[in-house]
């Protein structure tokens, strides 16, 4: 096994290690604080608030009587509520049994079921509150383009005679009318239509007065964002990086390198890059990608890994909060079905098993999204804290789904499930997740 290869491409193992122990560290505290609050809110006491495990590096106890600690071991989190026999949460009789019934209304055993019911709950529901706040902040920070289309910069592009200026208004492309940027279905048509050469005539209104400059493609194979773990990335390219030619043919749209690429079959592919004005060649090998599809369900596709973007910025205008935080519950939905159908037809054999990332993945495309800035990064956090929230309703016993379930059985049939049963059922669900974790593992060490 190449262990080398198992490293970081971006830049060094510790700048990984540092961006998965954010994210991680994010998202555990938002999940445990859902359960503290609301339980708080329930009547039932916290104990323990910890981030990480292990020797504790500092602590302090608030005036509700929790103390609050940071542990040695950044990899988690956990919340110790009163009459809890460890930092699991474990109940046991023994431990309330000499409370008063006031003392053990504080605990989680001896609170109504409503009140453990949303207190459970409210960890996987405070991961998505997160991801929709965080989408929708990343909306609101980034703008939408404006109306009329006006370029506010151009980006640094390998072509000679652009006449085209930052304050252009532009209004036709190749003699074709550009439609509303809002209008999906009509700008890809736009898009398709544009002859594949790299300068195309622009009309635009610059200063009141419409003229005819040169400008080039407007989806130049320009790489904006790299894929973690992709071909592209595994070969050192960088955003910002045009694609100039391959295999010897020279290329000018994006539509050109998309049609290669998935036309490849997954050969090898000699690419000719321009970065900085500077000429670099790389060999890059596409690989498989299962894709979610809008209508559901999955699709393969040849991929290396980069996404395109406009030849030049446009004015962006702001972005409301209510239409962000839509925008964040949309995608927060996206990003829960997407993972709900990606897990079915994983099962189903409809997909490879290797679209499950364990620990190292997730600390490889953490320290790549850093790498490509803070917003690319928290986007990130948004999207994992979305999977965690999903994963933690899982009707599996140990994760609050399962907890929740042996409540659901609490509320038909007036009672709660045996001390045994518990046990039996505890033990086989620490099993499943110790299981799911090895493979999860086993997909990074050993998967393509």
């Amino acid at each position: 096994m190449d262990v080398v290869g198992l490293l970081p491409q971006f830049g060094n193992l510790f700048m990984t290690i540092a961006a998965f122990v954010v994210a991680l560290s994010v998202i555990v505290a938002v999940h445990e604080y859902g359960h503290y609050i609301v339980g708080r809110w329930s009547g039932i006491k916290a104990d323990v608030f910890s981030l990480g495990f292990g020797p504790v590096l500092f602590s302090r106890v608030d005036k509700h009587g929790t103390r609050w600690q940071f542990a040695l071991l950044p990899f988690g989190g956990y919340v110790k509520f009163k009459g809890d026999a460890n930092a699991a949460s474990a109940n046991t009789t023994d431990t309330i049994s000499d409370l008063s019934p006031e003392e053990r209304r504080q605990t989680m055993q001896g609170a109504p079921l409503w009140a453990r019911s949303a207190t459970v709950a409210a960890g996987p529901v405070f991961n998505f509150i997160l991801s929709v706040l965080v989408f929708g902040g990343v909306m609101m920070w980034d703008g939408k383009t404006a109306e009329p289309l006006i370029v506010e910069r151009l980006k640094p592009l390998p072509v000679m005679g652009v006449t085209l200026q930052p304050g252009d208004q532009i209004i036709t492309v190749a003699d074709i009318v550009l439609p509303p940027f809002d209008d999906r279905e009509a700008f890809e048509a736009f898009s398709d239509s544009l002859p594949e050469e790299p300068l195309l005539e622009y009309l635009v209104a610059r200063n009141g007065v419409e003229t005819l400059v040169q400008g080039p493609h407007p989806w130049p194979p320009l790489a904006e964002q790299l894929a973690p773990r992709s071909a592209a990335y595994s070969v050192d390219m960088k955003p910002g990086d045009v694609i100039t030619a391959i295999d010897g043919t020279p290329i000018h749209a994006f539509s050109q390198l998309k049609d290669i690429v998935e036309g490849s079959d997954g050969r090898a592919l000699a690419m000719t890059i321009w970065r900085a004005g500077e000429e670099l060649d790389f060999v890059l090998v596409p690989r498989r990608l299962d894709e979610p599809q809008e209508e559901g369900g999955f699709k393969t596709h040849w991929r290396i890994g980069v996404s395109g973007g406009f030849a030049f910025d446009a004015v962006k205008e702001p972005l409301g909060p209510v239409a962000a935080l839509v925008g964040g519950a949309n995608q927060t939905v996206r990003v829960v079905s997407g993972s709900l159908s990606g897990l079915y037809h994983m099962i189903t054999g409809a997909i490879s098993s290797c679209n499950m990332s364990g620990p190292i993945g997730i600390a490889q495309v953490s320290g790549a999204m850093a790498s490509q800035g803070v917003s690319s990064f928290v986007w990130f956090i948004a999207v994992l804290s979305a999977a965690v929230g999903l994963l933690n309703l899982m009707p599996i016993p140990v994760l609050d789904g399962g907890h929740l379930v042996f409540y659901g059985y609490e509320a038909v049939f007036k009672k709660p499930p045996s001390e045994r049963a518990l046990r039996v059922l505890m033990g086989v669900g620490l099993t499943l997740v110790l299981g799911l974790m090895v493979f999860a593992l086993s997909n990074d060490l050993f998967c393509p």
